[in-house]
């Protein structure tokens, strides 16, 4: 299902036009006149590289949650909670992410990361641009909580990173565009495509919620025995002699 992380994050990135293209249109340092220097473009790579890091990160503690459900032997269960979850999260308005942060005491971490935002602007060079982008990643984000859902019935906590930064390359083509060249997609197309978000990502929900049924479809939604979905069992120990 990795396809389906940077298929999301890819339709998924006019939405983060709308949420994040603020910061990409202002990002400190200036292109040379007649074009962008290797050294411009370069920054604006790492700005976006920054925003994927910080999405791995991300994936690998969604990765760590949802190992410790499937050793509970819960995995199809896993993944129709994932699915469900993504509807959830479709029909709570994106203003409530805001409200949710704040209910879940994230607050005063979230404060600290927009002043260093602000104390980031000031500064140039390669590692503030990354910078940026890392804490960037950390801002609320419906869509970012969309792709996390997915994240938890990836297979392990590698796979689960690996899911997240798909999804987060998934958003570099248009935001990396974007931040060169100032206002690429028209906006009657952003408004289009970013109203398209809840449909997909509803679709990726079924996907997960079908995965999970087992119901005998090959790749789509194989039928799990019981001795795979079982966490494997301890080997015991054999000792040797040392005669």
């Amino acid at each position: 299902m990795l396809w389906a992380g940077f298929v999301f994050g890819l339709l998924g990135s006019f939405h983060c036009v709308g949420m994040c293209g603020a910061i990409a249109l202002t990002l400190p340092g200036r292109a040379d006149v007649g074009g962008a220097s290797l050294r411009y473009v370069a920054g604006r790579l790492l700005y976006n590289l920054g925003r994927v890091t910080t999405y791995a990160a991300l994936g690998a503690a969604a990765g760590l949650l949802g190992q410790g459900l499937r050793l509970a032997g819960l995995q199809q269960s896993l993944s129709i909670a994932s699915g469900l979850l993504i509807l959830l999260l479709v029909a709570v308005p994106e203003p409530y992410s805001a409200r949710l942060a704040a209910a879940l005491g994230l607050s005063r971490p979230l404060a600290w990361v927009k002043n260093t935002l602000t104390h980031l602007f000031q500064k140039e060079g390669g590692w503030a641009l990354y910078a940026t982008g890392v804490l960037n990643g950390l801002l609320p984000c419906g869509l970012v909580y969309l792709a996390l859902a997915g994240a938890l019935s990836a297979p392990g906590v590698a796979g689960a990173a690996l899911y997240m930064a798909c999804f987060g390359l998934g958003t570099l083509p248009l935001m990396f565009a974007l931040s060169l060249t100032g206002q690429l997609v028209p906006l009657r197309w952003r408004m289009r495509m970013r109203q398209a978000v809840p449909y997909v990502a509803s679709v990726l929900a079924l996907l997960f919620i079908v995965r999970g049924l087992g119901l005998g479809i090959p790749y789509l939604s194989p039928r799990l025995s019981a001795a795979t979905m079982q966490a494997p069992a301890t080997q015991p120990r054999t000792t040797h002699s040392c005669h």
